[in-house]
Formats: C-alpha cells, structure tokens, sequence
C-alpha cells in the first residue's frame, strides 16, 4: 500500500537518496559515468532544502510512502509556460513496478488539474526507453520538441511530452 502525500522537510534526505539512486539506476549508459559518481545525496538534499524553503504557489513537491513509512518515491509538479510541466518523478530502484511511480503520477495529475497546470508537459532523456514507455501508457505522446542538455562535455538529447 502507497500513500502520496506533499513533501515535508523531514523527506528531504530520503528523496535526496532516491533521486541519486534514482538517476544512477536509470541513466548508467546514457549519462557519462564520471557525472553520475559525482552525484552526491547530500548536496542534492541541501539544493532541496532550499527549494522546499522557498515553495509556494501552485507548484508540489510529493512523497510516495509505504505501509512502513519509508519515502518510496518523489514527484514535483509545477508552472511552466502555457500550462504546467512534471519536473521530476523518481522512484527507489527496487520499488520500480510496484506501483509507487503510478500512484505518484495520479497525484501529479490531480494536483496539476486542481491548479490549472493544463497542459502537463515533462522532458525525458531520448534513451530512457522505460520511462518513455511509463509516460505513453499514461496517455503522454512526444510532441515533436527536443532539446539538449550537456553533462560532462556530452550533449544528451531530451524529447518533450505532453498530456
């Protein structure tokens, strides 16, 4: 059973931890390894803090949370030009399949609909073929933009979604 609840300042190092996993998991070969070894949970969870610190309007930052109250998975949700975009979803390596990433969707989705966020946009690394799959199934369709981003001197391409 997974509960998703708004981020408090007590998830901030466990949502840190998944998103380094998280991004470790799902981008080995896509991104430059020396990049994700220099990840660092710590740093991510004081970039975090200040966010969270900082937080208002019709943006969300979510928790998934499982029957023994462990933070499983985090989603932020937010104002984008014309509309709304998911800026992240992440999900405990191990938990992926289990539902945690779903019920987080469901939660962004009723929060974006709730603020007006219409439509819901998010980018997604072209060769992150799991999560471009996790998105279509929930009713995203690439909309032909694309963009890059460079880590460690490598531009790696990203396709824009919407729903």
């Amino acid at each position: 059973m997974v509960t998703v609840r708004t981020m408090t300042p007590a998830d901030v190092t466990p949502v840190a931890e998944i998103r380094v996993a998280g991004w470790r998991a799902a981008y080995a070969g896509l991104l430059p390894a020396s990049f994700l070894e220099r990840m660092s949970a710590e740093e991510n969870a004081e970039r975090l803090r200040g966010r969270l610190d900082r937080a208002a309007g019709s943006g969300a930052d979510l928790v998934a949370v499982d029957g023994t109250g462990a933070v499983a998975g985090w989603a932020c949700v937010g104002p984008a030009h014309r509309g709304g975009e998911l800026y992240a979803l992440y999900v405990r390596p191990d938990r992926i399949g289990t539902g945690v990433g779903r019920a987080l969707l469901d939660a962004a989705h009723a929060h974006a609909l709730a603020h007006g966020l219409d439509p819901l946009r998010l980018w997604v690394l072209a060769g992150n073929t799991r999560a471009r799959r996790f998105y279509e199934r929930a009713g995203y369709v690439a909309d032909g933009a694309v963009r890059s981003e460079d880590y460690d001197q490598v531009a790696v391409p990203e396709v824009r979604y919407c729903r």
